[in-house]
């Protein structure tokens, strides 16, 4: 029996407007379109469906090492984070150990969206062909309402058919997949109210 739990793990920095995007536009239009593709139903991860009273860096870590490939949304901010430093770089030893994205097998795990300007990229980030979302970036829901939001669909439709027929090449799943270990999380105190008169 096959230990996979998702097909789609989808990594990204929740500083700046990736997380409304996704929120908001990317994650049910995929769903959406991946439904169309695929006889089964869809398994994406993405951390804001995890569930209430979980140890939510153990149902992260739980959740790559149990997903086929992993689609990445690339901003600035992505790497500038430990978190999703450490699921790229984890699922990058995954494909290493499997010999993917190499001379003999170029094709990976890990497919990339670029969101936002990648000229800071690390050389790495920029080895990978990545489908160029940059056009379609907008948060806001009055983006639906636009002539771009058509294109929008039609691009998440090609890049749903594309990941149609890569999820059933995906090698068996391994109990022993690499996890790079995930930075501890950074709980802040809350900010303290200013006083008057003081």
């Amino acid at each position: 029996m096959s230990g996979y739990e998702y097909d789609i793990f989808i990594s990204y920095a929740r500083r700046g407007s990736v997380q409304k995007w996704i929120l908001n536009h990317f994650h049910s239009k995929l769903m959406d379109c991946l439904a169309d593709e695929m006889a089964t139903k869809p398994r994406v991860y993405i951390d804001r469906t995890m569930e209430r009273a979980v140890h939510w860096p153990s149902s992260l870590q739980r959740a790559l090492l149990r997903s086929k490939i992993m689609l990445q949304v690339l901003a600035p901010p992505y790497f500038q984070s430990d978190w999703c430093q450490a699921e790229w770089r984890s699922m990058r030893a995954r494909q290493e150990q499997l010999g993917l994205a190499s001379i003999d097998c170029p094709q990976g795990l890990i497919c990339s969206l670029l969101f936002g300007d990648s000229d800071t990229f690390p050389m790495e980030a920029r080895e990978v062909a990545w489908v160029d979302f940059k056009d379609f970036a907008n948060p806001d829901m009055a983006f639906q309402k636009t002539e771009k939001y058509g294109s929008f669909h039609w691009k998440v439709r090609d890049l749903a058919r594309d990941l149609a027929v890569l999820l059933p090449q995906v090698p068996e799943w391994q109990p022993d997949w690499p996890i790079v270990d995930m930075p501890d999380p950074v709980l802040r105190p809350p900010t303290k109210m200013p006083r008057f008169g003081r």
